[in-house]
């Protein structure tokens, strides 16, 4: 059952309102992510635990029958083959309580989004400085 949540919650919090054995599987998606992104940020969006690394990592969530990890990879060819045993949308994957949770690859998933907002990070840093010789060469003109 999933606990009454407010918005100004933490982690902590969230996972201690459910049944011990989501509780028990929610802490190992929890623990992967940190171990994969130590130098993330948690926090709480959408009402789920998130992380953010240069812009937001993933968030996961605890429902009855599954585990919703959020990893807001819009195109999820990456890894096509390991998630085709998983129900997923765009941006969301399920996963069910009856197999194993996949651990090692909520790591890779969490590196790869890593990688993935750094890279904006530096193309966003490059435009912005190729606009500004832009501006300055066009004021000197």
């Amino acid at each position: 059952m999933k606990y009454k949540i407010s918005k100004t919650i933490d982690p902590d919090h969230y996972i201690s309102g459910f049944s011990a054995e989501m509780q028990r599987l929610l802490l190992q998606v929890r623990t992967t992510i940190i171990k994969a992104a130590p130098d993330a940020e948690e926090v709480m969006r959408y009402q789920m635990p998130a992380y953010k690394y240069h812009g937001m990592l993933v968030y996961f969530a605890g429902y009855k029958n599954n585990i919703g990890f959020y990893p807001m990879i819009s195109d999820t060819v990456m890894f096509k083959e390991e998630l085709a045993m998983f129900n997923k949308s765009k941006g969301a994957i399920q996963f069910t309580l009856d197999i194993p949770l996949p651990l090692q690859l909520i790591s890779r998933i969490v590196t790869f989004r890593m990688k993935e907002n750094l890279t904006k990070e530096m193309l966003k840093a490059t435009h912005q400085r190729i606009t500004s010789l832009n501006n300055l060469s066009l004021r000197r003109s």
